[in-house]
């Protein structure tokens, strides 16, 4: 059966995944082919992991206090510019 495509997982699937991979291949008991499979299937959810928990980052460093008041500011993800959110 198919795995499915990181994207499609939410973060703690994503991670409970990964922790998978990681102990089959600490176990060391995959034949070779299987283990370059698997640890490509752990980069690519290693990748989706670390891009979910930028996008998190990011979210909350959006969140201003002023005062006793906290409030919000929709972010958005730029990825091919280096100047920073407007706000």
């Amino acid at each position: 059966m198919p795995e499915e495509p990181a994207e499609a997982l939410t973060f703690e699937a994503a991670l409970a995944a990964l922790e998978g991979v990681v102990k089959k291949l600490e176990g060391g008991l995959v034949p070779l082919e299987e283990a370059v499979a698997l640890y490509e299937r752990g980069a690519h959810l290693k990748e989706y992991c670390a891009k979910k928990l930028k996008e998190a980052q990011l979210k909350i460093e959006q969140v201003m206090v002023k005062g006793e008041e906290v409030t919000t500011v929709p972010f958005t993800l730029q990825e091919d510019s280096d100047s920073p959110p407007e706000g």
